[in-house]
């Protein structure tokens, strides 16, 4: 990093946007397979947040990769910078007062390590917990069964590891909950925790 760039502070502080979006910033960090039902569950979120009056945007990691990272692979040090990438624009949006999803894989420990160390506190962890056979009975983008047949390579779960979260902040097991229970779920820790009104 070049030693002539300096960070400046700007004119409307991060308490005065957390007042007056009336709730407490927050990073809710969906992590799961591909096809556990992330992008699905985080939209459910995003729109009980929003139906509850709340500042909030959600990252999807398709979306993400159409434009800003859209010059990444699927190798391991691609997912790694996929994942840095995305940790500082949601620490924009935190500084910004916003209640932030993000819904990726983040398939390595290490990296959603990473992502909490930058996003200190705000730092919610969501493990969307979908067994693999469900997740490949899904596969609503058909790539377990090219990845099953060799055509992706350094696929998730299938030739790449993903390394489930040890004890996430909130543990959404989809075998037993619709889509709203799941959803329910996320909104109601976040009232626990006084990050939104009751």
């Amino acid at each position: 990093m070049s030693h002539n760039i300096v960070w400046h502070n700007a004119a409307v502080s991060h308490n005065e946007r957390q007042q007056l979006n009336g709730h407490k910033p927050c990073l809710l960090w969906y992590t799961g397979l591909s096809g556990s039902g992330k992008s699905t569950i985080a939209n459910a979120v995003d729109r009980m947040l929003f139906d509850l009056g709340c500042h909030t945007y959600l990252l999807d990691g398709d979306n993400v990769r159409h434009g800003l990272n859209r010059d990444l692979g699927f190798d391991d040090a691609s997912r790694v910078e996929n994942i840095r990438r995305i940790t500082e624009v949601s620490r924009l949006m935190l500084d910004a007062g916003l209640i932030v999803g993000t819904a990726f894989i983040s398939p390595f420990i290490a990296d959603r390590a990473q992502a909490k160390a930058l996003a200190g506190d705000a730092f919610i962890e969501v493990f969307v917990d979908t067994p693999l056979a469900i997740c490949e009975q899904r596969d609503p983008k058909g790539l377990y069964k090219k990845a099953r047949a060799g055509e992706i390579a350094h696929f998730t779960g299938i030739s790449s590891p993903y390394e489930a979260p040890l004890s996430p902040d909130i543990h959404l097991q989809t075998a037993a909950l619709t889509i709203e229970q799941a959803a329910r779920q996320v909104v109601v820790f976040l009232q626990q925790h006084a990050i939104i009104c009751q």
